[in-house]
This record gives structure tokens, C-alpha cells and sequence, in this order.
């Protein structure tokens, strides 16, 4: 029981100490992400009493969590965070709508902390853009993250 303890004791005296030393010292990139403002439009037919009934549906639908998601799966050694004003990149994703599967893209562009564009592109799938990204954002790294 005394051994359990002084454990138990140890981890809660070392906590404060690995979180406080993740969150000052964590030398990844930070990313933010810009809201996504994507669309998608459809259409659709009924048929009723043998009359045609057609209507056209779409609106929002953001993909800034999925987004999210998809870096952490791609990019582990990035920190996305929701202020601005401490990222090293800031990520523009857009999934463009209205198309067929074929067809549909997802534009991204990659900006560093100065402006600068690092990174543009457009892919079939948004997991291939995040892995463009991520590999513009591998690459500029290890340069940029010597002068912080």
C-alpha cells in the first residue's frame, strides 16, 4: 500500500513538470488552420404520382475539423493551434464542391509566419493536399525553426 503511495505521490509531483515542459518547450511547428468556407450543391428528382419534381439543395459545409484531423494523422510532429498570432504556417484549405467524384478538388495554400506563401496546390483527395502541406512544411522547418 505504502509503495502504491509514494508512486502515486511521485507521478502528481512530476506532472506539472512534463506538461510544463511540452507546452514552453515544444519546439514543432505550429499550424493554424483558416476556417474552411467550402460549399456543396446537389440536385435531386422525384418522381410522384408519375410527376417530375426537381430541386437543386446545397450550402455550407465546412471541413476545417476534418481538416484538423487529417494533420494530426499526417503531420504528429505539428502543433495545430487556434491562435493565429503563434503559428509558424498558417493553412488555407478549400474544398471545392459541386462537382462529381471525378472532379472534385481541394486547394491549399501554406503561408509562414512572415506572409509568404511556402506552398500551393490542388488535389483529388483533402488527405493528399494535408500531406503536401505537410511535407512543404517538413521541408521549410528545419530552416525557419533554427531562428525561433
Amino acid at each position: 500500500m505504502y509503495r502504491e503511495l509514494a508512486m502515486v505521490a511521485a507521478l502528481v509531483a512530476l506532472a506539472p513538470i512534463v506538461v510544463e515542459g511540452e507546452s514552453k518547450n515544444d519546439t514543432r511547428p505550429r499550424v493554424f488552420v483558416v476556417e474552411s468556407d467550402s460549399w456543396s450543391m446537389g440536385d435531386e428528382l422525384n418522381l410522384l404520382d408519375w410527376t417530375d419534381i426537381g430541386s437543386v439543395v446545397g450550402g455550407a459545409k465546412p471541413q476545417t475539423a476534418e481538416i484538423v484531423k487529417t494533420l494530426h494523422e499526417r503531420c504528429p510532429d505539428v502543433v495545430v493551434t487556434r491562435k493565429e498570432d503563434r503559428a509558424d504556417y498558417v493553412l488555407v484549405l478549400e474544398h471545392e464542391g459541386g462537382k462529381d467524384i471525378v472532379r472534385k478538388d481541394n486547394k491549399f495554400a501554406l503561408f509562414n509566419s512572415d506572409g509568404d506563401a511556402l506552398a500551393s496546390g490542388s488535389t483529388r483527395l483533402l488527405g493528399n493536399a494535408v500531406k503536401e502541406a505537410c511535407q512543404a512544411i517538413g521541408s521549410d522547418w528545419p530552416e525557419a525553426g533554427s531562428e525561433r
